[in-house]
């Protein structure tokens, strides 16, 4: 049966059972949802950047960093947001873990940012994607009012390899430059939260996942810029409150990874919950394609309590 635990310092709650060595969370509340329109698409693409993006090696979509809004039609504004980084392998972008993501955001009064950041198997390398991302909250804080965001309600979400670089910008992010000529540069990289699904989160050879790896830092990167990378490392007093989920079943990313994360969190005393689930390929996403609000995985309901808790739920 779920187990929970819970500390003045870290408000931790970590939902687990054994079964061969591994925790995991047998879920089945019911999804709720909150009085908010879906839209069928995006209502606008916004480039991170007016001119070329830095270090841009083309004119073409992968090099024009951008993010698609999905705004919460109905919530009552403000409304909290996510910025949503698709998984890949640094080497593509999963669709359903980006539109199908923000359909599902947007059904809990949560505006939704899904990011197309630039890719490995474009010719990209770390640190451009992190720039991306950290673009990417910026702009959302920068332009709240014509958005209709509250500044102070902006998380991150990523998948797979977005995972890792949600994880990355968790642990990465700053408070802004106030000296910045760029308003949008003056803003906070460093999200609320972040919610974060099977990640890749180390650099580790042992625990990495290979192509991720290859496509954000080549086939022979230095050690001391991988180790930058490894998410279980770089955990610190001020890493935000993190949701995240994985499978046993998930051969592609491993679990040690996550495990590792929710140690490092525990061990600095950050907020975290972890939910372990036995069954599931990787790039499970929402548990059902097409989108179907009525066969969402049941993490969907545990996320969707973790953030009513944090105020990001819609009216």
């Amino acid at each position: 049966m779920p187990l929970r635990s819970s500390s003045t310092a870290s408000r931790v709650r970590v939902c687990h059972r054994m079964a061969a060595c591994a925790a995991v969370v047998l879920a089945g509340a019911a999804m709720h949802l909150v009085a908010a329109e879906t839209p069928a698409s995006a209502v606008e693409t916004i480039r991170l950047w007016k001119a070329d993006a830095p270090g841009a090696l083309g004119t073409a979509d992968h090099d024009v960093p951008v993010v698609f809004w999905w705004p919460a039609a109905g919530a009552q504004a403000p409304t909290a947001a996510i910025v949503v980084c698709p998984g890949g392998g640094y080497g593509g972008l999963a669709d359903h873990e980006g539109s199908d993501y923000a359909k599902w955001l947007n059904s809990q009064g949560i505006a939704a940012f899904v990011l197309r950041y630039r890719l490995g198997s474009k010719g990209y390398r770390h640190p451009v994607m992190l720039g991306d991302v950290s673009r990417a909250m910026r702009l959302v804080r920068a332009e709240h009012a014509r958005l209709g965001i509250d500044p102070a309600r902006v998380g991150v979400m990523g998948s797979s390899a977005g995972g890792h670089l949600a994880v990355t910008l968790l642990t990465h992010g700053d408070d802004g430059d106030p000296a910045a000529t760029d308003a949008v540069d003056r803003q906070p990289s460093r999200p609320a939260l972040g919610v974060l699904c099977y990640p890749v989160v180390s650099m580790l050879p042992a625990n990495a996942h290979a192509g991720s790896r290859r496509n954000l830092l080549g086939d022979d990167p230095p050690e001391d810029l991988a180790r930058k990378l490894y998410g279980e490392l770089a955990v610190t007093e001020t890493t935000p409150p993190v949701f995240l989920w994985h499978t046993v079943e998930d051969k592609s990313v491993k679990l040690a990874g996550v495990l590792d994360l929710a140690a490092a969190l525990d061990r600095h005393g950050r907020p975290f919950e972890l939910h372990v689930y036995e069954k599931g390929p990787h790039g499970l996403g929402l548990g059902v394609r097409p989108y179907d609000p009525a066969k969402l995985h049941p993490w969907t309901a545990e996320c969707r309590r973790w953030l009513a808790e944090r105020g990001f739920v819609g009216e």
